[in-house]
């Protein structure tokens, strides 16, 4: 029985080091912390590769559905629309990187194609997480600019943010395969290979900044909604259970938002920019699948919660079906 497992634990180091090109093999003396079982395991396909494939198909599927909408809804034409519009369109395109990174691991496997499927994997992440700051701005700006927020001059201001957010994405997706790679220096190697050690800390460095900003803007946000409430309750001369309730659901919101986004995102930027190539590549597969997570988690938030949405939902899956509720449509301080 031992020496069974000693056979299987060498033949699934071989076949992990061939078949993870985008993530670095980890050392034989290493492969013991991926063994889960004492069973013999004869299995080609790396069941972690199985789970981010799953992954990316159902936020493709989830996403592919909010960008329908919103591109055949004329109605959802506003700039929070537009915005959810691109977070939708990056996390789709995230989906996508996934299911094709599963691909070409095992079936066209090769060093140029690994580079395209990270750089894309990369511009595809930069941007939905972009535009997650992007909305967040939009929040900020619709309550504290509320009288001059439904402007022709907002809608210039969230086409100039989609620029920006698409434009960086694209060049940090673009460094590896123009170059920022360690396909040549393999000791410069970081956990996600072929990228570089310099290359992610860049990327884990930007990701820190967009998060702290994020709870800057919120932290805002908040005080901005408890002074309204605060200034309805003088107005009232007395502080309205409705206000109250008000106020706590969107707080809670609020935390739901940035709760969710820094435990899906947090633990791989930290592994990020503390891991090394040595180490197990099971512990970048375990911080990287939950980091997939919010972009299945997005569509629910910022889309799926949204009575337009829903409407357009109802409309397109029923045909002609009529429905009793009023609508009515939602500034972004409300989504």
């Amino acid at each position: 029985m031992n020496e069974s497992l000693v056979v299987n634990d060498s033949s699934a180091s071989s076949m992990s080091a061939e078949a993870l090109p985008w993530l670095e093999a980890e050392s034989p003396d290493l492969n013991g912390s991926l063994e889960f079982s004492t069973a013999p395991l004869d299995f080609p396909i790396n069941p972690w590769d199985i789970m981010l494939c799953m992954s990316g198909t159902v936020i493709a599927c989830e996403n592919a559905l909010v960008v329908a909408i919103i591109f055949y809804t004329p109605t959802l034409r506003t700039p929070m629309f537009v915005l959810i519009g691109s977070l939708a369109t990056a996390d789709l395109l995230a989906g996508m990187g996934l299911i094709l990174n599963f691909v070409f691991q095992y079936v066209i496997s090769s060093e140029t194609i690994s580079l395209i499927t990270v750089g894309f994997l990369v511009a595809s992440f930069t941007a939905s997480i972009s535009s997650l700051l992007a909305i967040t701005v939009d929040r900020y700006f619709s309550l504290y600019n509320a009288l001059t927020y439904f402007s022709e001059k907002t809608l210039q201001y969230v086409h100039l943010m989609l620029l920006g957010t698409w434009g960086v994405s694209l060049t940090l997706g673009l460094l590896p395969v123009l170059g920022w790679n360690c396909l040549d220096e393999p000791a410069s190697c970081s956990i996600v290979r072929p990228l570089t050690r310099s290359n992610l800390t860049l990327l884990a460095t930007s990701f820190f900044a967009i998060f702290v900003l994020m709870l800057t803007l919120y932290f805002k946000i908040c005080q901005i909604v408890c002074r309204h409430a605060h200034q309805i309750a003088l107005q009232q001369h007395f502080f309205a259970t409705s206000h109250y309730v008000a106020t706590k659901k969107g707080i809670s919101t609020l935390a739901i938002i940035l709760g969710t986004f820094g435990a899906s995102w947090l633990p791989f930027a930290i592994y990020c920019l503390v891991g090394e190539r040595e180490y197990p590549s099971v512990y970048t597969y375990a911080t990287l699948l939950p980091a997939t997570y919010n972009s299945m988690i997005n569509p629910i938030i910022y889309a799926y919660r949204n009575t337009e949405i829903q409407r357009s939902i109802y409309m397109l899956l029923c045909g002609c079906f009529q429905t009793s509720r009023a609508y009515r449509s939602r500034s972004p301080s409300e989504v």
